[in-house]
């Protein structure tokens, strides 16, 4: 049965950006039929499960349920090996030394297609067996990347249209042995029958590279909706340093989570201000091709 999905990292209290984005990923699932997933992504240093709870209970308290038990990556980490495993045996990989700085001063010449933020030039795709040798000898640890088999990929979004990327050689595994989250994400997303993928507009351009992983292991291409980011009044992408941006620090100001679904909800064009409704009222509005395409612009109402 097909699914959409929300996937958080528990890395700290979801912010009312990510909880907006919870909230369409939601709509689409249940209007379309859909079971609706939760995945953690938990592989990141700075995971923790006592944090992800906390997710869970702030996306409960808007109303956003999902199906099934929550899905944790740190226990499918032999899922992410097999498929490495095949990459590496269809030599598909090569070995990487680069730091991010090099990565970094390297990915910013200039380059006919959009690249993704990080994009690697192939510096380590041909270096001989002996060049590898020095590199490891010299302390060098490397992570494993793909071996991309194109250049760029086209793809039609459900909110941007019709896309173009290009797809670099990304890491696949990390230089300290841990599954890279482009690999990670396309594992998952096909092995739990997810086919509709809603998330953030800031990672319309990385999307390429999943599709042609899931092409290289022999999965199905899901569908793509990427929506606008919430901001702050100087158009940067939502955070901590914005103040009151949880719903923790929200409540404390007064503003509970049925005033910030309605809140979330009007910014979509679902709802008046103010208006009280639930998750199944909005479910009852839902139109995708109604929805805002310009960021959102948070500020704290009671500012």
């Amino acid at each position: 049965m097909s699914a959409g999905r929300y996937a958080p990292s528990p890395t700290g209290d979801l912010h009312v950006g990510n909880l907006r984005t919870a909230m369409l990923a939601w709509l689409y699932a249940r209007s379309t039929g859909r079971r609706f997933l939760m995945r953690m992504e938990d592989l990141d240093d700075n995971a923790c499960r006592e944090l992800g709870t906390g997710q869970l209970a702030d996306l409960a308290a808007l109303g956003i349920d999902w199906d099934g038990d929550v899905v944790y990556q740190s226990e499918r980490l032999d899922r992410y090996d097999h498929h490495i495993d095949r990459m590496v045996q269809a030599e598909l990989t090569y070995p990487c030394y680069c730091s991010r700085r090099e990565v970094r001063e390297a990915a910013s010449a200039p380059h006919g297609d959009p690249m993704p933020d990080g994009a690697y030039p192939g510096t380590c795709r041909s270096l001989s067996a002996d060049q590898r040798r020095a590199r490891e000898d010299a302390g060098r640890a490397p992570a494993l990347r793909l071996r991309a088999q194109v250049d760029a990929m086209d793809f039609v979004d459900d909110q941007c249209g019709l896309t173009r990327a290009a797809v670099d050689d990304f890491v696949i595994r990390r230089r300290d042995g841990v599954p890279a989250y482009n690999l990670v994400v396309v594992v998952d997303d096909a092995e739990m029958g997810i086919d509709q993928v809603v998330r953030g507009d800031d990672l319309l351009h990385s999307t390429p590279r999943h599709l042609h992983l899931a092409d290289l292991l022999g999965f199905d291409h899901a569908s793509y909706a990427h929506v606008p980011l919430a901001v702050n009044a100087e158009g940067v992408r939502l955070a901590k340093r914005d103040g009151a941006v949880t719903l923790t620090e929200l409540a404390e100001k007064g503003l509970d989570a049925n005033r910030m679904r309605s809140l979330m909800a009007a910014s979509l064009g679902l709802a008046g201000p103010d208006e009280p409704l639930t998750m199944a009222d909005l479910l009852g509005r839902f139109d995708p091709r109604r929805l805002p395409r310009d960021p959102w612009v948070f500020t704290d109402p009671n500012r």
